[in-house]
């Protein structure tokens, strides 16, 4: 039997998408991409073909295009439901039709149509779009270009229309069928100090005596088998600043393409304050669904995102402050609860709950967040202690708008913190809820370590609440400023703020220049930050800052397809379409109106497959989703129950925690590794303080009759020495990951203050001189 040639699907079936070729402009910290899809049918008669693909959920994708016998057919922007019966219309006559479109349940997932592609015809998409990138705790901006979009989990109640709801073959990313390249220019006013990558670069070249500007593409052969990530670091970034674009009154009379646009970049120098005696509530959502049982990466020896997440909690439990309110729930199909209600944090509530962080598993199902979430904000609030609540969750679910809505219906009570777990995270889902919740979101992929974003994210939780924040601008008379950026109410130290404003009214002179002020109020002390900025809007094409301001404005306003309210969702269209950015209710549609004479022949569809992780959902049959295996310390499921999300009028299931195993359980070799840090980390007391007992002697390689001689102080209490022989240890053995262990370091240090303030000078004394470490003794205030 003869094989076809060429492409095929695993049903043998030729693939139309022959490459993918994505062009990267970044300049400062916005980046520009075109990524040209080129499609080629090899069969004797019309297909219509349908590609899913990720794309981060700040793009505001604003041209689509496509080129058809040397001709190009330009997209238009158009009401969701007029494009789609403009598609099928075109589809029934045998005419060519393209659509693109944001899904309907999230918005980091875009659908493809090319229908009745004729055969033996070529024909290339272009989309484009502007995005601003992220900024990361190291001074890096980030961007990633998606490559994963692994299977969402469907509950019910979900859009039954969804592009993720097309049967494309979904195949491990090996083996996708078509090839991929990227070339990229990088350039910033303040020179480049160096880009760093996860995929494999040709040698970079940079240009211009201070290195301005770089040339970038990925090397020869690459595979499109992970998202492609860029660290871009520029020798200045925390620079605060004010760009300004011309608007396009000729082809927009009203709305907000007529006018100047600004784009304000701020970097609030809040001061270091301590954290207020205010302690608060804080819950922890973790995803246990049988996605969490794959690794982080396609890396070799990656860590499983179960286990991070198990080893993440151990740091952050180790890590809250005193008095403060606890509580931890596992979710999937399922969710369970470690304690019916938050309790104090004590020493007996802490070590209940790390015995039952090590009975975690990845096998709840499915992932469904808004049932527990529910729950949560169900019960009452605690007086003088505000709700914190950190996700954690691979983010593969396809009700992401339901459960932006929940957190933002909350948003007065509690802050939200997301955490995205692993290639394929859904940006939608992480962001949307950071960002209605007032907190932040990180995604940890590749090498990132989860503990140290998460560490991160609670020093967020821990800091005093910024308040009365406001932009203020002082202009020339006949010139006014209206921001189009929803409104800020929470900054936290190192982060940066984005103002987009329109400028209406009579531009000054070209010596003109105005004045915006950010002011906000830190524990009753008024600050402010001023940038001064020339009133001369410059020329931009592409319209770049009218696009992102536009985007700031969608986000804000576009809560989904089925959600946003009938009065907004007008604004939306007219933002929207005015301004070209594609929303959750607008579509791209081009129909080639020159073919003379219809399509011939029966149309057969062709489903374009997609990549996704090896181990990523149970639905692939070459990677059935495996359970952790039960060691004989582990309960039997049985005795875990668990509560089903469909019958919340039950009584709410807790975690049993049968028995405590062994401390040092799972111990690694007399060679110093993370398993240690992990294991001191986890003797910690609530209170900040060690114990001198042979757990702590095995972890520091010196018997427990070694450590009580060395002793410095007669009938002084054994734990000030422990606490001491623990905190030196931090800082001579895992130094490098300062950033997972300094929050509860910092408990252990008041500890001491607090119960060996006379003796401490000898105990640290002593402690250095007995290890042999080089530890600075000023670490201890001393």
């Amino acid at each position: 039997m003869v094989r076809p040639s060429g492409l095929l699907t695993r049903q043998e079936e030729p693939v139309p998408l022959k490459s993918i070729c994505v062009t990267l402009s970044i300049h400062e910290f916005v980046a520009g991409v075109a990524a040209t899809l080129n499609y080629e049918n090899e069969e004797k008669f019309p297909l219509e073909t349908f590609f899913v693909f990720p794309m981060d959920e700040d793009s505001a994708v604003y041209s689509f295009e496509a080129m058809v016998d040397g001709k190009t057919i330009k997209a238009e922007l158009k009401d969701k439901k007029k494009a789609h019966i403009i598609y099928e219309s075109a589809i029934s006559h045998r005419h060519q039709a393209f659509l693109l479109e944001e899904d309907k349940c999230s918005r980091d997932v875009f659908c493809c149509n090319v229908g009745n592609l004729q055969p033996g015809s070529k024909v290339a998409l272009t989309l484009k779009y502007v995005q601003e990138l992220p900024l990361e705790a190291d001074g890096a901006l980030r961007y990633v270009l998606p490559a994963v979009l692994n299977p969402r989990y469907r509950c019910s109640g979900s859009p039954e229309d969804s592009c993720l709801d097309l049967k494309t073959p979904i195949v491990p990313l090996d083996d996708l069928p078509y090839s991929f390249s990227m070339t990229a220019t990088v350039s910033s006013q303040h020179g480049i100090e160096t880009i760093q990558s996860n995929c494999p670069l040709s040698p970079i070249e940079y240009l211009g005596d201070k290195k301005t500007s770089a040339q970038i593409s990925l090397a020869d052969g690459h595979k499109f088998d992970r998202d492609v990530e860029l660290l871009i670091y520029y020798r200045e970034v925390h620079t605060p600043s004010v760009a300004v674009e011309l608007g396009n009154p000729k082809n927009n009379p009203d709305g907000l393409m007529k006018d100047p646009c600004a784009m304000v970049c701020f970097y609030p120098n809040i001061p270091e304050v301590e954290p207020s005696a205010i302690c608060g509530e804080f819950v922890f959502l973790v995803d246990c669904s049988g996605s969490m049982q794959c690794p982080m990466s396609k890396q070799d020896e990656s860590q499983l995102r179960i286990e991070a997440a198990k080893e993440t909690l151990i740091l952050l439990l180790k890590s809250l402050p005193v008095n403060c309110y606890f509580n931890i729930y596992a979710f999937g199909s399922s969710f369970e609860a470690f304690f019916p209600n938050s309790v104090k944090y004590t020493q007996d509530t802490m070590e209940e709950a790390l015995r039952t962080v090590k009975l975690m598993r990845a096998d709840l199902g499915g992932t469904e967040i808004l049932t527990p979430l529910q729950v949560i904000y169900r019960e009452p609030s605690i007086p003088g202690h505000p709700l914190q609540l950190f996700v954690f969750t691979d983010g593969e679910v396809t009700d992401t708008f339901s459960i932006i809505k929940e957190v933002r219906n909350h948003r007065l009570r509690h802050r939200c913190f997301s955490f995205g777990i692993g290639e394929g995270a859904s940006t939608s889902l992480i962001k949307g809820i950071a960002r209605v919740g007032g907190g932040t979101s990180e995604f940890i992929t590749g090498k990132d370590r989860m503990q140290a974003k998460a560490l991160r994210a609670l020093k967020h939780a821990l800091q005093p609440a910024v308040e009365d924040v406001s932009v203020n601008w002082d202009l020339p008379r006949g010139l006014s400023a209206k921001t189009l950026s929803p409104e800020q109410t929470v900054l936290y130290k190192g982060q940066r703020l984005i103002v987009y404003a329109q400028l209406t009214g009579t531009m000054p002179p070209e010596e003109g220049t105005g004045e915006v002020c950010l002011n906000y109020t830190l524990q009753g002390k008024s600050c402010e930050n001023k940038v001064t900025f020339s009133l001369q809007p410059k020329l931009d094409d592409n319209f770049t800052i009218h696009r992102l301001a536009a985007k700031a404005f969608l986000q804000s306003m576009d809560i989904g397809f089925g959600e946003t309210p009938a009065k907004t969702k007008k604004d939306v269209l007219k933002v929207s379409i005015d301004c070209g950015v594609i929303s959750s209710h607008t579509a791209f549609i081009a129909i080639n109106k020159d073919v003379n004479k219809p399509v011939q022949g029966p149309l057969a569809c062709r489903d374009i497959p997609r990549p996704v992780l090896l181990g990523a959902a149970a639905q692939m049959p070459q990677c059935k989703r495996a359970r952790l295996k039960a060691s004989s310390s582990y309960p039997p499921r049985a005795s875990r129950p668990t509560r089903p999300i469909s019958t919340m009028s039950c009584q709410l299931n807790v975690y049993k925690s049968l028995h405590k195993p062994m401390v040092n359980e799972g111990l690694c070799s007399p060679v110093f590794g993370e398993t240690y840090l992990v294991q001191l980390i986890s003797l910690q007391n609530a209170d900040g303080s060690w114990d001198l007992d042979e757990d702590l002697a095995r972890i520091l390689g010196i018997s427990l009759k070694d450590l009580w001689s060395a002793l410095p102080v007669k009938d002084a209490d054994s734990s000030s020495w422990a606490t001491v022989l623990a905190v030196v240890w931090l800082h001579a053995k895992a130094k490098h990951q300062k950033c997972e262990w300094e929050l509860l370091e910092k408990k252990a240090r008041t500890w001491i203050n607090s119960n060996a303030a006379s003796i401490k000078k000898k105990l640290v004394k002593a402690a250095i001189a007995f290890t042999k470490s080089s530890v600075d003794p000023a670490v201890f205030g001393i």
